[in-house]
């Protein structure tokens, strides 16, 4: 975690994205990400620096383009491909997230350039856990795509910030119960699920 640390104030690689990520996330699971830090070696000084300096390139006049930017940051994608969305063919990026072994994140681009979409998703061949009942559904488990399949037909929401995505659903519960819920998602990956208002 050199870089994250300030030491090399150009350097800005991998293990400093993840902190980026983490930053996200600590506004909904805080102790999740202190346990994360703790596995990493870092603490929260290194965190906010590193969301600091993301934030200074992201905004910089000078930036890159955020495709550009990420394999810069990245390095070269672990696979690359094609999705087609409607009538556009996009390039779907890959790269491994250490502290999610099952998952990738993954980089959307338009014929152009521009970046589509940026989130965290099943890494190819993992086996993601299928949930059944909404208590199931617990933190960092679940990425967007996979609670929208397993309690079809999901409703899309505003997200509260940018990163976050929110799905409204309806759900059984352990006891047998049902009802209607809503999922908050940072950079893609579960945070929480709370009743729907007036569900």
């Amino acid at each position: 975690m050199s870089s994250a640390s300030g030491k090399d104030s150009a350097a800005f690689g991998p293990d400093d994205f993840q902190l980026v990520l983490l930053r996200r996330m600590a506004d909904f699971q805080p102790h999740l990400v202190e346990d994360a830090l703790r596995r990493l070696g870092v603490g929260r000084g290194e965190l906010r620096e590193a969301n600091r300096r993301w934030q200074a390139m992201v905004r910089s006049p000078r930036s890159r383009a955020a495709g550009a930017r990420y394999r810069s940051v990245l390095g070269p994608p672990e696979s690359t491909g094609s999705r087609r969305i409607g009538d556009l063919t996009f390039e779907a990026a890959l790269w491994p997230v250490p502290l999610w072994p099952d998952l990738r994140f993954e980089v959307l681009t338009a014929p152009g350039g521009a970046v589509f979409n940026e989130w965290l998703v099943r890494a190819p061949g993992a086996a993601p856990p299928v949930p059944h009942t909404v208590e199931e559904l617990t933190p960092w488990s679940h990425t967007v795509d996979e609670v929208a399949r397993a309690f079809a037909p999901a409703r899309p929401m505003e997200g509260t910030a940018p990163t976050r995505w929110r799905l409204s659903f309806t759900a059984d519960d352990a006891a047998g119960g049902r009802g209607e819920y809503v999922a908050d998602f940072t950079w893609g990956l579960l945070q929480e699920v709370t009743p729907a208002a007036g569900g």
